[in-house]
């Protein structure tokens, strides 16, 4: 028998069945000022399908159910499988039948490149570790295609639209997924350190196949079909194909050592290997793997801004949603003049991130023009850099709203929480970034003054000023630049997104942004906008970043 204590009340629904992509008016705006409006018909249709109820429960079970590693099949023989829940391989099937994994390399197309990112952008709100394996494939190919008579061997099974989650030899799937493993113990990042080996097996140089003897401490998806991996030859370190099954379909020589216990991205297996003569077929020009994946990491980096600023919309549009529905102190929790200057501004926070994004996935459509590449170069690894860090501050301040209820793992706020930290570490962490930013710099002083000049025709008086601060901190002494990367960085994102706001959001919402991000009083904390500069547009605000529930498009 039960007793019934009190009813439930004042708990807020489910945000489900509903349209990711027509319900966000900036990401709309921007792919059609970015050239993509061809692809608002497809972005529509993973909207709908995305935000279906059904698919949202995917991201939660993926990360329920972990995957387990079996390194010895039942009659104890050497198998390395990672074994997953169902619902990991339904999300593979999703990126994949969006083509977020090829795309713009099978067709390079007008606005290819940001319409992936925009389709990358949904798919991140629903579920973070199927990410990777679709993330390293995307940056693998444009190097692959320059290996022509490897890539002849697995064009088909890289563009598929299929996937297939087979353990078997690349000739025998529909599709394949390509991994990387570039770090070892001892080095991390700094990948010149590593002591993996690789000898000729017969002919030396690009094409030829060797074999590798070593480790990778962080060895991402093990299951992938294969991966490329840093080794060193004599004449020094080489970038590897490395296969998970050899061509004469026997099984190469990599070893699973365990799974990496993560804080988050758990549905995704990272993994430490060894290589015990692992049949690998030498990428680029030997001597020079770590030049030969420099274009690769412009690519997961751009990812990884792409994934944060998705994390960011998705928190946002929860917490929005959470503030509309609860009742605190007699009314309702977003009618709160403080809770609306927090929801506020971290919808200023979201709409210059998702701006940026697609900035920079434009200058992948464009790359022959010099200020494109400037672009892709200098500001992805600055936006890396500000993007990932701003979006572990602004999770957990969209968790605060939930009060209590946000800090359990019931709900989505918990999850979205320990994802966040990841994007900033992975593939350079904040220093990594903003070093980085001041090579690009160095190496490319014109294409700088470009995005100077850009910044400087901005209409608005705080874009040009801040154009004018980065003028001074490029000028500052030698000696002090590598202790001030971070400050310089972080003013040439605050700028350039400052810049996007004023070409793409309405006038009122772009001075709030650019006022806030420039004055010394605001930004350290989300919440502190101006009252007397924002209190009349702040409806506005909210509205344009996730609409009432009357008028949001449902899913069909």
């Amino acid at each position: 028998m039960q007793w019934p204590t009190h009813d439930v009340f004042n708990q807020v629904p489910e945000l489900q069945d509903y349209n990711i992509f027509t319900q966000d008016e900036a990401l709309n705006d921007a792919v059609r000022h970015f050239g993509a409006e061809q692809y608002l018909g497809k972005l529509t249709s993973s909207g709908a399908i995305l935000g279906r109820s059904d698919t949202l429960q995917l991201g939660e079970l993926a990360n329920k159910h972990l995957p387990e590693l079996k390194a010895f099949s039942r009659t104890g023989q050497r198998i390395d499988q990672v074994d997953f829940h169902p619902s990991w391989h339904q999300l593979l099937s999703l990126l994949r039948m969006q083509g977020l994994h090829a795309a713009p390399w099978e067709n390079p197309e007008s606005g290819a490149h940001v319409a992936r990112a925009a389709g990358y952008f949904l798919q991140s709100q629903v579920e973070s570790g199927s990410l990777c394996p679709t993330t390293m494939t995307f940056a693998a190919i444009p190097t692959l295609q320059q290996e022509s008579v490897l890539f002849a061997q697995i064009k088909d099974q890289v563009f598929s639209r299929e996937h297939d989650p087979r353990d078997l030899p690349i000739a025998q799937k529909k599709s394949i997924l390509i991994g990387m493993g570039m770090t070892e113990k001892q080095g991390g990042s700094d990948v010149r350190t590593n002591t993996t080996t690789a000898h000729p097996v017969g002919a030396e140089g690009r094409g030829n196949a060797y074999l590798l003897t070593g480790h990778k401490w962080f060895f991402s998806a093990p299951m992938c079909d294969a991966h490329l991996v840093l080794a060193k030859t004599e004449n020094g370190m080489s970038c590897f194909f490395v296969p998970r099954w050899k061509f004469d379909g026997s099984k190469n020589a990599i070893y699973i050592q365990r799974l990496k216990d993560k804080l988050g991205n758990k549905s995704n297996s990272s993994s430490e290997v060894e290589f015990i003569d692992a049949l690998g077929i030498m990428i680029g020009i030997e001597g020079r793997g770590i030049q030969t994946i420099i274009e690769m990491a412009n690519l997961t980096r751009l990812d990884c801004v792409i994934g944060s600023a998705a994390l960011m919309r998705q928190a946002l549009t929860q917490a929005i949603h959470h503030a509309r529905h609860r009742q605190t102190f007699g009314k309702r929790l977003i009618d709160h003049p403080l809770m609306r200057n927090v929801l506020c501004d971290l919808a200023l926070e979201s709409e210059a991130a998702s701006h940026l994004m697609l900035r920079l996935a434009s200058a992948l459509d464009h790359s022959e023009d010099p200020l494109q590449r400037a672009w892709k170069r200098i500001i992805t690894p600055a936006a890396k850099f500000w993007i990932c860090k701003r979006a572990i501050e602004f999770t957990g301040e969209c968790m605060e709203v939930w009060g209590g209820n946000g800090y359990v793992e019931t709900g989505p706020m918990a999850r979205m929480y320990r994802e966040a930290p990841v994007n900033s570490i992975w593939e350079g962490s904040g220093n990594v970034m903003c070093l980085d930013v001041l090579r690009a710099i160095e190496r490319d002083p014109s294409g700088m003054q470009l995005i100077i000049n850009e910044l400087m025709s901005s209409s608005s008086i705080t874009v040009r000023n801040m154009a004018e601060s980065l003028v001074a901190d490029l000028k500052a002494s030698p000696d002090h630049q590598e202790m001030n990367a971070r400050r310089m960085t972080q003013n040439l994102v605050l700028a350039v997104q400052s810049h996007l706001m004023v070409t793409l959001a309405p006038p009122s919402i772009a001075e709030a942004f650019c006022q806030s991000r420039s004055e010394r009083q605001c930004g350290k904390v989300f919440g502190t906008l101006s009252a007397s500069e924002t209190g009349n547009i702040q409806e506005h605000i909210l509205e344009r970043a996730f609409p009432p529930p009357h008028t949001v498009t449902q899913a069909t």
